[in-house]
């Protein structure tokens, strides 16, 4: 498996890669691309992530199986449906409200409704009515760490989030240990924008 040459060594990432269909989150004309690593569009203007970075985001977060999940940016609901995978339970936002129907719809069809609650809203603020969250994983481009990522995150959480300029980021781990900041860089990427109340404000 080509992760695995990438470097990605957590087992039950893996297992959960290969369990999600990924064509069925992708456009139609795109089906037979589905399985390629790099990002493809969904449409309204955004991507579905290339397995790698999915994998490499999914991974830092080091999740076990108990945990409460913060993600910000639904898309397709392709993340989503590896993430439910892989913890107890998954908030994911998603400021599109056709998207966040269409993602609903796909988990579902997979039967993964029960574990994911899916919210129509403005990712860049949270979700501070479910916080604290064991781990956040942010799918845009933010031009600055929100503070309010840090303070929904629970001790010991992880948040994983690209940060930098509309053309170049880094994604970064971020821990929340004794209510200090540790951060991780995990490499170069890019990704859509983070738009709303904290995020890029694009017209």
């Amino acid at each position: 498996m080509q992760l695995r040459r990438r470097g990605i060594r957590d087992e039950r990432v893996l297992e959960a890669m290969e369990e999600v269909p990924r064509h069925e989150f992708v456009a139609a004309g795109d089906v037979q691309r589905a399985y390629e690593d790099h990002p493809l569009p969904i449409g309204h203007g955004q991507t579905i992530s290339q397995p790698y970075i999915v994998a490499l985001m999914i991974e830092a977060l080091e999740l076990k199986g108990y945990e409460r999940v913060l993600e910000v940016g639904t898309g397709s609901g392709y993340q989503t449906a590896i993430l439910a995978r892989l913890a107890a339970r998954i908030y994911t936002m998603e400021l599109d409200p056709e998207l966040a129907q269409a993602a609903k719809d796909r988990l579902g069809k997979m039967e993964l409704a029960g574990s994911v609650e899916v919210i129509v809203g403005d990712g860049s603020l949270g979700y501070p009515q479910a916080a604290p969250f064991d781990a956040i994983v942010v799918a845009a481009a933010a031009p600055d760490l929100p503070e309010c990522y840090l303070d929904q995150l629970a001790e010991g959480g992880r948040l994983v989030i690209p940060v930098g300029t509309l053309d170049h980021q880094e994604l970064r781990q971020i821990r929340k240990i004794g209510g200090r900041v540790v951060p991780r860089l995990l490499g170069d990427c890019r990704f859509v924008p983070l738009t709303g109340l904290q995020g890029w404000h694009l017209d």
